[in-house]
């Protein structure tokens, strides 16, 4: 169940590298966090009930993180990355 749970953390890390819209992140991220919170409703409750409610629980929240992490709507924005390594959302070239 272990490898489970490091798969959707791996499947999440390389969704998120993808530019997306308001509406693609809500999506993703719901999609994802119903995954990791059946993942990890299994692993902890061990039954149905749990797992239900762990991936009801996870696409909530991942839809309202996929929501956040959007950059502004409107005008185009991308997504810099200083020399420092820091990330900044400025309008395109």
């Amino acid at each position: 169940m272990r490898n489970i749970v490091y798969a959707v953390g791996f499947a999440s890390l390389v969704l998120a590298g993808c530019t997306q819209t308001q509406e693609q992140r809500a999506g993703t991220g719901a999609l994802v966090g119903a995954g990791v919170g059946a993942a990890a409703g299994q692993v902890f409750g061990g039954n149905t009930r749990s797992t239900v409610a762990g991936a009801g629980a996870g696409a909530l929240i991942g839809a309202v993180a996929g929501t956040a992490s959007a950059p502004p709507s409107g005008p185009e924005y991308c997504r810099f990355r200083r020399a420092d390594g820091t990330i900044y959302t400025a309008r395109c070239p």
